[in-house]
């Protein structure tokens, strides 16, 4: 099964106001990949703190080292219920995202795009993957 087309599915639901997006396991181990045109793509220590984060449920990494996302260190903003975490770069976008049961979703704002659609998007596909 190719996880690829969750990409799609996530810019579909947030209105095209993601513009990258990708899913990782739990465990940061890359679930959609590069042949996606639209794939965000995050190197091996970025998946990995982003999902030791959310495996702890401790943000603070995160509140003090930024969020690493395609090489680019966005500022955390807040996390929501320990579900949810959002980051904004200047000038660069935004970064949602969102934990399930088995994968964390991760979706990119384009810069002047409404974050809040995106996040929708990335809770939509990690709500679906609840049931995985």
């Amino acid at each position: 099964m190719s996880w690829n087309g969750y990409i799609d599915t996530i810019m579909g639901h947030a209105n095209n106001n993601a513009d990258y997006a990708c899913i990782i396991g739990k465990d940061g181990i890359p679930w959609t990949n590069a042949e996606h045109a639209k794939q965000l793509k995050l190197s091996t220590d970025e998946a990995k703190f982003i999902s030791e984060c959310f495996a702890k449920e401790d943000f603070t990494p995160m509140t003090t080292k930024g969020i690493w996302c395609d090489g680019v260190k966005y500022q955390f903003l807040r996390d929501i219920e320990k579900k949810l975490v959002v980051a904004k770069k200047k000038d660069h976008g935004a970064i949602s995202i969102q934990c399930s049961k088995t994968a964390i979703v991760i979706a990119h704002t384009k810069e002047g795009g409404q974050q809040g659609e995106c996040n929708k998007g990335v809770g939509i596909i990690a709500e679906y993957l609840e049931i995985w």
